[in-house]
């Protein structure tokens, strides 16, 4: 018995020693993270999730985190293609979904993902007109998501969205545009002013040969304008007179003249 108890303190050390380096050789890795490992500098594969095991000195791990991650491009001074010097910065959302790839292929994924991002912005504007980048956004948008995507595919990252956020341009280029966009207004307004005063013409001379077909209606017309006036309540009362009596006035008139001036001659 005391031989048996004798051996197994001589193994006890050992056996201490393998607990505790298999103790220290567990690993968790949660539900969004993959670990990549190494073992003596080969591949050994991407661990997680859940616990897993990582031998001391012979392994190496990197942790790759696989939820979306959302990188603000700093903001960077362009030129347009039509030479307006303008500052533009955006935002790129992004994830790895191939966690091998993104630590084999490239060294520190978010920060060559930001570098592509930011001279992709540079060039995109330098394609486009000050127009076209205030104006269709969303389209350079997605036309910068597809370049970075592009780029990206072969570090095992997907580019899910790219937004830009602020367009800085020059004050002297705003007022230009303010006062553009007040001339736009204001030659609108004219236009408009310029339509209805045809089409009330229009309408005027449509209504003045209805009028001139019918006598009648012309007589009808004036007796309901004195009435409308008279339902104001004014204090003054303007009675119009049929045009055939200022003709037959005027005729009186022409008349009594010629009659006048025939006695004066003889």
């Amino acid at each position: 018995m005391l031989d048996t108890l004798l051996a197994w303190s001589g193994f006890l050390p050992f056996l201490i020693a393998a607990i505790a380096i298999v103790l220290s050789s567990l690993r968790v890795a949660n539900e969004y993270q993959r670990g990549v490992v190494l073992r003596l500098g080969r591949l050994v594969g991407a661990k997680g999730p859940g616990l897993y095991l990582l031998w001391p000195i012979i392994d190496r791990q990197t942790m790759v985190d696989l939820r979306v991650v959302t990188a603000k491009v700093e903001q960077q001074e362009a030129i347009t293609k039509d030479n307006v010097p303008i500052k533009v910065d955006a935002v790129v959302w992004y994830r790895i979904n191939e966690p091998i790839k993104s630590v084999l292929a490239v060294k520190d994924a978010p920060t060559a993902v930001t570098q592509i991002a930011l001279t992709t912005l540079r060039n995109v504007i330098g394609r486009h007109s000050l127009d076209d980048v205030l104006k269709e956004k969303d389209k350079l948008s997605i036309e910068m998501r597809t370049i970075i995507d592009g780029v990206t595919e072969a570090w095992g990252v997907d580019v899910q969205q790219v937004e830009m956020k602020d367009v800085v341009i020059p004050q002297s280029m705003q007022r230009a545009m303010a006062q553009e966009a007040e001339a736009l207004r204001e030659k609108r307004a004219r236009i408009i002013k310029a339509d209805a005063e045809f089409e009330a013409a229009q309408r005027l001379n449509d209504a003045a040969t209805v009028i001139m077909k019918s006598p009648a209606g012309l007589e009808l017309r004036r007796m309901q304008m004195i009435t409308e006036v008279g339902a104001e309540q004014n204090t003054t009362t303007i009675i119009m007179m049929p045009s055939e009596f200022v003709s037959m006035a005027r005729g009186i008139a022409d008349a009594a003249k010629f009659m006048t001036d025939k006695k004066d001659a003889v």
